[in-house]
Parts: C-alpha cells; sequence; structure tokens
C-alpha cells in the first residue's frame, strides 16, 4: 500500500477533506480516504490538491495530424471545410499522431474518453491504450436517399470495433437527415447505444435551421449537394433535433455555443436523458465566443468537460478547458469544475462504479493539482498523475 497526504483532498463524493489522505494499493485501487495515517503505513507528503482522474467526454482522436493545419477563428463553417481539405492522409501518419494524443492525454491525467470515430484506424490504439475509451461511431449524411446505406455501413464499423465499448451516433443537425436519425432512434431503442451530437457550436446553424440562411448554403453547395428536400422549421435546430432522439440512452450535446434558455427550457420538457459537454478552448478556436455558461449551472443537468481534437485545440487537456473556464467565468469554483471533469464524465459513460470519485474499491487514477491560488486554478496551476 501506498499513502498520499495533500493539502485538500477531493473525493468527489464527498466535501473536500483538508489534510486528507489517500491510501491505494499496488494496482490503484482506493483502499481508504481519511483525514489520518494508517498504523505502519508511510506517508508522502504531496503540496496541492488531490483529485480522481479526469474524464475527456468529447475527443476526435483520429484527428490529430490536423494539429496546428487549420486557421483558427474563421467560423465553423470554413471549419469543416478545412477538415475535409486536410483529414486525408497517409494512414502511418495519422496512426503516429494519434498515438502521441493517447499519451498526451495519460500524462494530462485523463482516465476514459468519449471518442468520435470515421474509421477504424484508431481500433489498435485503444485495445492497447492505458486509457478506457467508449467510441461514437459518427454517421453523417444530409441526403435521405443515402440514409440507409450510411447507416449500414456504420453497423459493419461497429463490429470492426467490437468489444470494445462502442456506439453508433449522429454527428450534428445539419449533417444528418431526418431519416437518419430515424434509424440511429430506431436502433438505439433496442440496443445500448450511448449517444453523442454537435450542437448549436454557431449561430450559422441555427440560421439555416430557422430560415434556410446563411453560411452552410455554401458549404451543401461546395459539396455538391441537392438539399431542397429540406425545409426551415422556424426553430434553432436543437429544438428541431431533440424529439428526433431516443429517450433510452444518455445523450450528450457537445458545444451548445449559441445555445439559448428557450433551447435549455425546451430540452427539458422532453423526457430525454440529456447531458451537456463544453469544450471552451474549441469554442475560441473555431468561432471565438463561448457558450452562456450561467444559463446551465441550476437546470439539473449533467454537465461534463472534453477537449475536441486537436484540429481545433493546441491541446488535449481537461486542465486547460478548466483553466479557460475559470478565467472567463470566474465564480465557478474548484469543487464544480472538478465535478465536471470527473464524476459527471464518469457518470455520462457509465463508468462512476469504477471511475469518478475517490472511494474504497474504485480504480479512479489520482492526480495532483500544483500552483493553485488557494482552491482557484492560474494559469500556472499543473497537473501531475499519482496514480
Amino acid at each position: 500500500m501506498k499513502s498520499f497526504r495533500a493539502d485538500y483532498v477531493f473525493p468527489i463524493s464527498a466535501d473536500p477533506i483538508k489534510n486528507g489522505i489517500i491510501t491505494v494499493d499496488d494496482y490503484g485501487k482506493i483502499i481508504s480516504v481519511d483525514s489520518y495515517a494508517k498504523p505502519g503505513v508511510q506517508v508522502e507528503q504531496l503540496n496541492g490538491v488531490l483529485c480522481p482522474g479526469f474524464i475527456n467526454t468529447h475527443c476526435h482522436l483520429e484527428l490529430s495530424h490536423l494539429h496546428n493545419k487549420i486557421q483558427q477563428q474563421t467560423g465553423l463553417v470554413d471549419f469543416i471545410k478545412a477538415v475535409q481539405q486536410f483529414r486525408n492522409v497517409d494512414p502511418a501518419e495519422a496512426t503516429e499522431a494519434a498515438l502521441k494524443a493517447d499519451q498526451e492525454m495519460y500524462d494530462e491525467g485523463i482516465v476514459a474518453v468519449g471518442d468520435i470515430s470515421n474509421s477504424a484506424l484508431t481500433i489498435p490504439i485503444k485495445t492497447n491504450s492505458k486509457i478506457y475509451y467508449h467510441t461514437f461511431i459518427e454517421v453523417f449524411s444530409f441526403l435521405p436517399e443515402r440514409a440507409e446505406a450510411v447507416f449500414q455501413n456504420a453497423l459493419e464499423l461497429h463490429k470492426q470495433f467490437k468489444p470494445l465499448s462502442c456506439s453508433i451516433t449522429p454527428h450534428a443537425p445539419y449533417s444528418v437527415s431526418k431519416e437518419l436519425f430515424r434509424l440511429i432512434k430506431n436502433y438505439s431503442d433496442t440496443n445500448d447505444n450511448l449517444l453523442t451530437i454537435h450542437n448549436q457550436e454557431s449561430e450559422e446553424e441555427n440560421k439555416f435551421y430557422r430560415y434556410k440562411l446563411g453560411d452552410f448554403l455554401g458549404l451543401y453547395e461546395s459539396f455538391g449537394m441537392d438539399i431542397s428536400s429540406f425545409k426551415p422549421q422556424a426553430r434553432n435546430s436543437i429544438q428541431t433535433v431533440v424529439p428526433l432522439l431516443s429517450n433510452k440512452p444518455n445523450v450528450l450535446l457537445v458545444h451548445n455555443t449559441c445555445t439559448n434558455l428557450k433551447d435549455i427550457y425546451f430540452v427539458k420538457r422532453f423526457d430525454r436523458k440529456v447531458n451537456w459537454c463544453f469544450c471552451p478552448n474549441a469554442n475560441l478556436y473555431i468561432e471565438g465566443k463561448l457558450p452562456k455558461m450561467g444559463l446551465f449551472l441550476d437546470e439539473g443537468f449533467n454537465l461534463t468537460l472534453g477537449t475536441d481534437s486537436l484540429a481545433s485545440n493546441s491541446r488535449l487537456s481537461i486542465l486547460d478547458e478548466m483553466r479557460t473556464l475559470c478565467t472567463n467565468f470566474p465564480s465557478l469554483t474548484l469543487n464544480r469544475l472538478l465535478e465536471w471533469a470527473t464524476l459527471n464524465g464518469a457518470q455520462y459513460l457509465g463508468v462512476d462504479d469504477s471511475l469518478g470519485t475517490l472511494e474504497p474499491g474504485k480504480t479512479p487514477g489520482l492526480n495532483l493539482l500544483t500552483n493553485l491560488d488557494g482552491l482557484k486554478i492560474t494559469p500556472e496551476t499543473q497537473v501531475t498523475r499519482i496514480v
């Protein structure tokens, strides 16, 4: 056994413990969380805050080779065009970049990831990783006539990923037809199929759904797509899409940069198991703006954090995401941010039986946060993986 004392221990499942002591076995399983030392067990003194390993609920590992290749703050539509332009590279190059990204996340204290995949590229990496992955096999086609073929391809990729944890999920409102949404809903109604969807990253998405106007028209034209079958709904995208989702699985709405209070209240009217994920550094990278975080705080939803991909971020670090939130929303407490970064993500991914909190019997990983200002994250704050 090993015991570690820190200035504060944040179990997440209980109040922070000043001068708390964590005891773990050689496999990282929590033996005890105490305010006193066990007889005969040597205690290593650490300066800082001890907390569980982080959960990254939104990433695109297979896009890691796009690091520093896409211009910042051009808006979502131009970002999508750039991803399509640069994403196809030699598989060896993409694999090498993904391996480095996996190691980076491990070094940053991340213990579990919800990862988007459009191919089988990351299967070997995830099979051998020290990180737990749930893979979201992402489908997209805005053309109704292609819905069946696209969904069948997703089922085949799903078979390749098994026995790894995986599910089939829609990309975004603007890239999935109602017919394809219907196929995903029917599948989710009868299978264990965790869902995630990119939501309202740009006001252009809402403009397209409300009026069939804006930059998305040019995007479809550049792809040679006939979208005459789409009819504007006179309401934001989320209000059209949520009723199309199954009420059986947990659903993660990601980004939410342009989500407003009416949208949130609309979601609350439906019996969908909605969680919200925030990737603030990606929001700044793509659109140069952040979600209105205050709208989400007291509405009773599960809130989580993600990094998005290295196509839209400089690092894959949950600490960096918390740092950005602290800078822009100073009222957010460390306790609240750590809950989003640990337990809430574990609950969404369905791994909170082993991850997310410091409780006896769990193996959640153990992170040390140093260089805080009291209990505030600062630009100098660092994370060190202890277990």
